[in-house]
């Protein structure tokens, strides 16, 4: 046999086992137990690379969200999990990390199957990053600590601060990289010692699924973990208004994220939202161009553009701009659109039809408006969710194509005439949103410079990537609070201050 197709039969082996796998009956995960939704309703999802139906899953609503809910206050109050030592916290991530390792091509042609993406960034960036973040946080677990204060007042006194978990944590995470978010989020709650509820986007519940089956077999203790499927008017609703929910966390869309704060309001819920993005990409003159042109173009095209943080405002000085966009534009006319189970596909589908068509709507509109498309936009024939990659040039500040979030492959390209740091920040700040923005240049006091004018919870200099150890998160309409790091943890506790007589 050769090697190709040595390497080709896991592959397909992985894909068997994840068809099985999303064939299967799916239901509810709470307090320890698979089970049936109250009212017994179940949706369809479906695949985005044929618009195939690909599952049915179990339907939460209020009822199974009362019952999540109480399972994971016995948890919170139960010696199993409330009384876990850190260090046991800690080896059950390490495990789950393990678990997923060992699983992780089904996971990855879950993934695959489910949102679109291409097979080979589901296995080689979503998953080994999702299986980094959970040992990272499993990290953290023996290390929060509090501190020791000398206080001032009248008499002796031994003070001190504890951390101690917020308690029942609802976990809301997006389409759009399912398995990494969901890591993201309950890795930090789980190693803090809360009890976490997790509700995927109901387009993509599937590695969520297969998640916590994986839990299950770790032995995490009942109702430490509880999965609901559902759909964000009921389920997600629910979650946020409910009293016995201790924390939110929310990634997805700004509009969502003023209704979870609206819904948080009620018992005071503590609240962390991850939430749009438009980012700036800023080529300084002094930029290396072939990498300037490979990191815009990854920046908005990865993912087919579904990225929060997607690079989606290109802004490059005029010594520079024609060759910039010539080069992104060649990019765009040459990626392979198709399924991502296609070794060679480069773009997947987007995640539906009506995204797709939001996003061909955008580009339409500004070209209407007056901006030049200068690569890509063109329709795309037969099965499935696919939009081309497009590049816009002449948009305007008032243009909804440059001021909105799209979510999809379309850049818009704009030139500077000079290197007024000022004046390039301003721009790239004229936004509702703050969540990142990248820098390319050689000039080290530009990037710092630059770097600290930008209204923006990341700033990325010539390429990078994000680490779990790197707190996450935006200004502005980009959402409350960070992820990741210390801080990312930390947001799963609260500070509780003791002071002693002596």
């Amino acid at each position: 046999m050769n090697d190709a197709a040595t390497l080709e039969r896991p592959r397909i082996a992985s894909l068997d086992k994840a068809l099985a796998f999303a064939a299967s009956r799916h239901q509810l995960f709470i307090g320890g137990q698979w089970v049936e939704p109250q009212d017994g309703r179940r949706f369809a999802t479906h695949n985005p690379a044929t618009g195939d139906q690909l599952a049915e899953v179990a339907e939460a609503r209020e009822a199974d969200v009362d019952l999540a809910v109480a399972a994971a206050r016995r948890a919170m109050e139960s010696s199993d999990w409330a009384g876990m030592k850190p260090a046991a916290r800690a080896r059950l991530l390490f495990r789950l990390a393990d678990a997923l390792e060992a699983n992780a091509d089904e996971l990855a042609a879950l993934e695959t199957l489910d949102n679109g993406m291409p097979l080979r960034d589901a296995r080689h960036f979503h998953l080994a990053h999702a299986i980094e973040t959970i040992r990272y946080n499993a990290g953290w677990a023996t290390k929060l600590t509090g501190e020791t204060i000398a206080l001032s007042g009248m008499g002796d006194w031994h003070a001190y601060t504890l951390r101690e978990p917020v308690g029942v944590v609802a976990q809301i995470v997006p389409w759009n990289a399912p398995m990494a978010m969901a890591a993201a989020k309950i890795a930090p709650a789980l190693a803090a010692g809360c009890a976490v509820i997790l509700k995927p986007a109901e387009e993509t519940p599937l590695t969520a699924l297969r998640l916590a089956h994986l839990i299950a077999e770790v032995g995490f203790p009942d109702g430490a973990f509880n999965l609901l499927t559902g759909f964000g008017e009921s389920a997600g609703a629910a979650l946020t208004a409910h009293p016995g929910v201790d924390k939110v966390t929310f990634t997805g869309s700004t509009e969502v994220g003023r209704l979870i704060l609206r819904a948080a309001a009620g018992n005071f819920k503590r609240v962390t939202l991850e939430l749009g993005g438009k980012t700036p990409v800023i080529v300084l003159p002094d930029a290396d161009v072939p990498r300037a042109i490979e990191g815009a173009a990854r920046a908005i095209f990865t993912n087919a553009g579904q990225v929060c943080n997607a690079g989606s405002r290109l802004f490059i000085h005029d010594q520079l701009f024609d060759e910039v966009v010539e080069g992104v534009g060649r990019i765009a006319e040459s990626i392979k659109l198709g399924s991502g189970l296609d070794a060679e596909t480069q773009m997947g589908p987007v995640i539906s039809a009506q995204q797709r068509d939001r996003v061909r709507g955008y580009v339409a509109q500004g070209v209407e408006a007056g901006a030049a498309l200068r690569a890509g936009g063109s329709s795309i024939d037969g099965d499935g969710y696919f939009v081309s990659p497009a590049v816009l040039t002449g948009t305007s500040a008032d243009m909804a194509v440059r001021r909105e979030e799209i979510f999809g492959p379309v850049l818009c390209a704009m030139s500077f005439a000079d290197a007024d740091l000022e004046r390039i920040a301003a721009e790239a700040n004229d936004t509702a949103y703050g969540l990142g923005a990248v820098l390319w240049t050689n000039n080290l006091s530009a990037a710092h410079r630059l770097a600290r004018k930008l209204k923006a919870g990341t700033v990325r200099v010539n390429g990078g990537g994000l680490d779990p150890a790197l707190p996450f998160g935006g200004f502005k309409q980009s959402g409350w609070g960070r992820e990741n790091g210390r801080e990312g943890i930390e947001a799963y506790t609260e500070t509780k201050s003791v002071a002693i007589a002596i």
